[in-house]
């Protein structure tokens, strides 16, 4: 492939993958899931001068506890820091709305996915140019692998969430792609080689995306241990402690200034609740407050318990990350795995995904079913995408032998996977787009009903929820996570936030919430349930459905 050409198939790749995304991402109105609300939360607070806060207390078990809280304290922050100067520049004069705030953000998302997609592509033609294909079938592959990851229903739908999906993604890929071109001929490789400190920068920027860089560092340890010492300029120890070590020291100076921060703000430069997340026993246990996640509360539930939850986990990260959303092709692309992913070109990514995978469903399987896997695998579904399309043009080519054909239908298959996975995401994204509608609807009418009933919010007062982000980020006010433990908790936890007396449930199924409350449970006669009325609206009735809001009687309201 000519420098001409490869400029001209990645700028094709790049315009098409952009304007998919602007297109879904006009259609997405409101930050859902609560994740990426915080990421819009926190880069519409940096920029109207409150700093790196958030209004939204979600999880208690890393002090400070205060409101404002210091933000990411599990979470990390180069999204929001990439997005805030769209914020600044697009969302207008503070008070910022949510909803320009978050149209500001998606132009974010959208560019670092239209740059996964060329960076798809450019793996792609790597893997074409390894198995020396004919220019015919190289160049299907490389432009079928960019189109289709353009319209791959994955990656389009997280390209239209300002969150950490995205640009781990592209990252990762371009670390991805930079390792193996260090790897082609590591022995002519040293200290002042442009290619190792680029990949230490991204590895940084990575570990300042998702905790996940952490199995990409790994990965490329693995690698350079298994560089055949003949390859390597002797003593080989030496050689492979340069490559391993120049990565080091560049990604620490990236990431150095957030470890310092995070030391001030939190007593750790690392974000501990994550290692602690492994001992979830529930999704709700990141909401815990007299109930934290320890060693000993985990090994309590016994060994037939702990093989399940890793069942589930592996289940939810098989199925539902990486299979539903991009059938037919992401079902192809697994089958074919065993014999695609053999490249070198593909063996960081190959690493990278089987180390993000195998650690989430085994270390932190109840975690995984709540995003770790789903935020961290972008790298894994361009490769089931380029494992498909690379099986098709390998199937093509033994029926063509087979058949005797003499006219090249390599295109056939690249059309195919364009077809279904651009089918597919015609046929989801209205649905997903209509969630955000109905979301955002919910918080505004939920907002004019405590007006209504004189309860109106009050920036003075925190109110538990068990959507914390989504209610503070509305309607900015202090909120607390509604913890999945007894009433008698739950007073504890506002007691110990003065002047909290409002406790909103939104869903009927947050642990044994909000159905305790019905029982003689101790502390539940707190509860004083009040009546939103009904909207008249129909619309505006169906949306608050379900809500339930209970006012804390026995607490002394403060002034």
């Amino acid at each position: 492939m000519s420098r001409r050409e490869a400029w001209l198939s990645a700028a094709v790749v790049f315009v098409v993958a952009l304007l998919v995304r602007a297109y879904a991402a006009a259609e997405i109105v409101f930050p859902k899931p609560e994740d990426t609300a915080y990421y819009v939360g926190v880069a519409r607070n940096l920029v109207e001068g409150r700093g790196l806060v958030s209004d939204a207390l979600w999880s208690f078990q890393t002090p400070p506890l205060t409101f404002p809280r210091p933000a990411f304290e599990v979470w990390l922050p180069l999204p929001t820091l990439v997005a805030a100067p769209f914020v600044a520049l697009l969302a207008g004069p503070a008070p910022i709305p949510l909803e320009a705030a978050f149209r500001a953000s998606q132009v974010t998302s959208v560019l670092w996915g239209a740059t996964a997609v060329v960076l798809a592509w450019r793996l792609a033609a790597d893997v074409a140019a390894e198995r020396r294909l004919p220019p015919g079938r190289a160049r299907v592959l490389a432009l079928g692998t960019g189109l289709t990851s353009a319209v791959y229903m994955p990656l389009i739908l997280h390209s239209t969430l300002p969150d950490s999906t995205m640009p781990f993604a592209a990252l990762a890929l371009g670390a991805c792609l930079v390792a193996t071109r260090v790897l082609a001929r590591p022995g002519d490789v040293r200290l002042t080689d442009v290619r190792l400190w680029v990949l230490g920068i991204l590895l940084g920027l990575t570990a300042l995306t998702r905790n996940e860089a952490v199995w990409l560092a790994l990965a490329w340890v693995v690698l350079v241990l298994g560089i055949p010492a003949a390859r390597l300029p002797a003593p080989a120890p030496a050689a492979r402690l340069r490559l391993v070590g120049a990565v080091a020291v560049a990604s620490l100076v990236v990431f150095a200034p957030w470890a310092v921060r995070n030391l001030a703000e939190f007593g750790s430069p690392l974000p501990g609740q994550a290692a602690a997340n492994a001992f979830s026993v529930t999704g709700f246990d990141i909401f815990a407050w007299n109930d934290p996640p320890t060693l000993s509360r985990y090994l309590a539930v016994g060994p037939a318990r702990l093989l399940e939850m890793r069942v589930e986990g592996f289940g939810h990260n098989l199925v539902n990350v990486l299979l539903l959303l991009g059938v037919p092709l992401s079902v192809i692309g697994l089958g074919a795995l065993p014999w695609q992913a053999r490249d070198v070109a593909l063996r960081p990514v190959v690493l990278l995904g089987g180390l993000t995978f195998l650690a989430t469903s085994l270390l932190f399987p109840v975690a995984t079913t709540w995003g770790t896997f789903l935020h961290a695998a972008g790298p894994v579904h361009v490769l089931l995408v380029i494992s498909a399309l690379g099986a098709t043009d390998a199937a093509l080519a033994r029926v063509g032998r087979w058949r005797g054909w003499t006219r090249p239908v390599a295109w056939l298959g690249a059309l195919l996977g364009v077809a279904a996975s651009a089918l597919f995401s015609v046929v989801l994204l209205p649905g997903f787009a209509a969630g955000s509608v109905a979301t955002e609807r919910q918080y505004a009418v939920l907002a004019e009903r405590m007006a209504a009933i004189g309860e109106p919010f009050d920036p003075s007062r925190p109110v538990i929820h068990d959507f914390p982000i989504w209610l503070a980020e509305t309607e900015r006010i202090p909120t607390l996570a509604l913890p999945a433990e007894s009433p008698d908790d739950v007073l504890d936890l506002a007691r110990a936030f003065p002047g909290t007396r409002i406790v909103i449930v939104g869903k009927p199924d947050h642990g044994d919430w909000p159905a305790v409350l019905d029982t003689d449970t101790p502390g539940a006669a707190c509860f004083e349930e009040l009546d939103l009325g009904t909207p008249p609206d129909p619309d505006e009735a169906a949306a608050i459905q379900g809500f339930r809001v209970f006012r804390l009687a026995c607490l002394e309201a403060t002034p």
